[in-house]
């Protein structure tokens, strides 16, 4: 039901009119109709600005409470637009509407978007935020706001800049990230030279993280003019491996996952490490099109949704604390369908054990950090505690066995990974933990800063396989030549983990999901790599492993597989950096 009065909005349209009055001329002179525009007009820019604000405080976890709050946002947001339009004269004679006011109501309908991608995962949606705001550049609806001498519009203007650059990292559009990056920057220059402001150094720490983002990939694809080509690396049509005729996998599918970035000093931009970010692309289908209009923001009717399975819903988790990360668990684990998958990514730093334990259990071998303002305050209060208690802020692989009464698909990428070897599988689902490397070899140049190497070979393998043969770019035509060949691998890979007569069943219970089964061949192709690779097998320390543990012999040393490599590695040129006879070295 309509609410006509009840919003203590009203008072506010009121002294808006009579401040419009004052200035337009004697209130009698203003035609009904007219009034009665501005008063609607105030009325829908109040309450979608409540509504707005108003998302704030909805839980950021559980799937089920927010979707009606959002759909009457939409409503209001879908009349404010179109009532502007349709009224722009009179509101611009008798409200004095500038346009950055018009900008900014394309900004919010641009971040509802945005959110909604986040409640979603349906990056269809992306591609409607992209459309407000560009629309909002294309027709410089912020260009009059630096003639005004009020700073908040210009911070406005620098918080619309840093969200549609968001938006362009998560759809690849590398090229307009770089041009709003310039225009930032320009933007920042002018700002901090007309205000005596405290937050330029802010502002240069997000051009700084902006541009840290675009240069972490560490291998170029170049057209034959040199120009960079941009790779996508969510899910395509032919992305998967397809299953053979025949073969026996479990129908599970992937519903819900947690992405957690804890690492120290990785490249990062609006809580998004870059480990983060090629994982929510690992995990998601290329976006389509919904033909959105300018004047027609909303959310799709069902009638229009997709006819394929929608992407996994997923939580970012930025240095999440114990608490937060546990709670976002148990939301997911409660809300996940039957015959479903929970994924938990874990990229953060590896806290060890403090001491010999005379027990072995899963609360014994450490586990990955998790944040703590307090120690963030103390410095090194972290430290200073008794060493004969566990640390507080670890998440140790006891603490996931609640979440293993239901099937649980495990990726850890920190220098204490193989704590997460130390599972046991107490109620009998599915379960498997895809580990990282603890250390890599001293020769490899350290890029740790720039991403992990293992979240590199599972978001894109090629480029993975190009850093550590010690390429840095790479021509179009053999890139694409290299795909097809890595596409042939993995259909490969698949039929040796479903042809393997001693591989754990939790493996192929997972297989028959086109997510985790893109994520298992992919680590096999970086197990088997890695096994080749002269320099990373100086250390056992330098492969991935895996929980349960996977056949050597029919898996990530097969001899088939290893031929696959040394192939790929003679088409790239690249196959003196690979042992030739690795069978013979055990």
């Amino acid at each position: 039901m309509e609410e006509a009065c009840a919003f203590p909005h009203c008072s506010r349209t009121e002294f808006a009119l009579k401040e419009i009055m004052s200035s337009g001329g004697a209130e009698d002179d203003i035609p009904q109709a007219e009034r009665k525009t501005v008063t609607d007009f105030c009325y829908l820019l109040d309450k979608s600005k409540q509504l707005f604000n108003g998302l704030r405080d909805l839980p950021q976890y559980g799937q089920k409470q927010w979707q009606s709050y959002f759909g009457r946002t939409f409503d209001v947001y879908t009349k404010l637009w179109k009532f502007q339009q349709q009224h722009r004269q009179v509101l611009d004679n008798r409200y004095g509407l500038k346009r950055w006011q018009i900008g900014e109501i394309a900004s919010k309908i641009g971040q509802l978007y945005y959110h909604y991608y986040l409640r979603t995962s349906e990056t269809s949606y992306l591609n409607e935020a992209f459309s407000f705001y560009s629309a909002i550049r294309q027709r410089s609806y912020y260009s009059q706001v630096n003639k005004e001498d009020r700073p908040e519009l210009v911070v406005k203007k620098l918080r619309y800049y840093a969200r549609f650059i968001v938006v362009c990292l998560l759809l690849n559009k590398m090229d307009v990230v770089k041009d709003l990056v310039k225009e930032l920057s320009d933007e920042i220059e002018d700002y901090t030279h007309r205000f005596n402001t405290e937050d330029q150094v802010e502002w240069n720490l997000v051009l700084q993280e902006v541009a840290a983002f675009i240069e972490a990939d560490p291998v170029m694809v170049l057209n034959d003019d040199n120009t960079i080509v941009i790779t996508s690396n969510r899910l395509s049509e032919t992305g998967a491996p397809l299953l053979e005729q025949g073969m026996i996998v479990g129908q599970l599918a992937l519903a819900d996952a947690l992405i957690i970035g804890n690492c120290n000093n990785q490249v990062k931009f609006s809580e998004l490490t870059i480990d983060m970010f090629r994982m929510l692309q690992a995990l998601e289908r290329e976006p389509m099109n919904l033909a959105s209009q300018m004047n027609k923001p909303g959310m799709q009717e069902s009638t229009e949704k997709p006819a394929r399975r929608e992407n996994p819903h997923k939580y970012l988790l930025y240095k999440p604390t114990f608490s937060q990360l546990y709670t976002f668990l148990a939301a997911s684990f409660k809300e996940l369908p039957a015959n479903s998958v929970l994924l938990i990514y874990l990229s953060a730093t590896g806290v060890f054990p403090s001491g010999r334990s005379d027990s072995e259990g899963p609360y014994d071998f450490g586990g990955v950090l998790t944040n703590s303002n307090r120690d963030v305050i103390n410095g090194d209060a972290i430290h200073k505690r008794n060493q004969s208690y566990k640390e507080m802020h670890c998440l140790h692989p006891g603490d996931l066995y609640p979440f293993t009464r239901k099937p649980l698909f495990i990726i850890v990428d920190s220098s204490n990974s193989v704590a997460y070897k130390n599972f046991t599988n107490l109620f009998g689902q599915p379960l498997v933990c895809l580990l990282s490397p603890t250390a890599y070899p001293k020769a490899l140049q350290d890029q740790s800063q720039r991403g992990s190497l293992f979240t590199l070979f599972l978001n894109n393998p090629l480029m993975a396989f190009l850093f550590v043969s010690g390429l840095s770019s790479m021509r179009r035509g053999l890139w694409e030549k290299c795909q097809d060949y890595l596409r042939k691998i993995n259909r490969d890979i698949a039929q040796l983990l479903t042809h393997s007569r001693s591989i754990d069943q939790s493996f192929l219970q997972f297989f028959g999901d086109e997510f985790l089964r893109l994520l298992l061949t992919r680590f096999i192709f970086c197990s088997a790599t890695m096994r080749m690779h002269k320099i990373f097998r100086q250390e056992t320390r330098n492969y991935p492993e895996s929980y349960p543990q996977l056949p050597r012999d029919e898996t990530v040393e097969n001899p088939h597989l290893q031929k696959h490599i040394l192939e790929l590695a003679s088409i790239l040129d690249v196959r003196n950096v690979f042992l030739e006879n690795t069978l013979d070295d055990y």
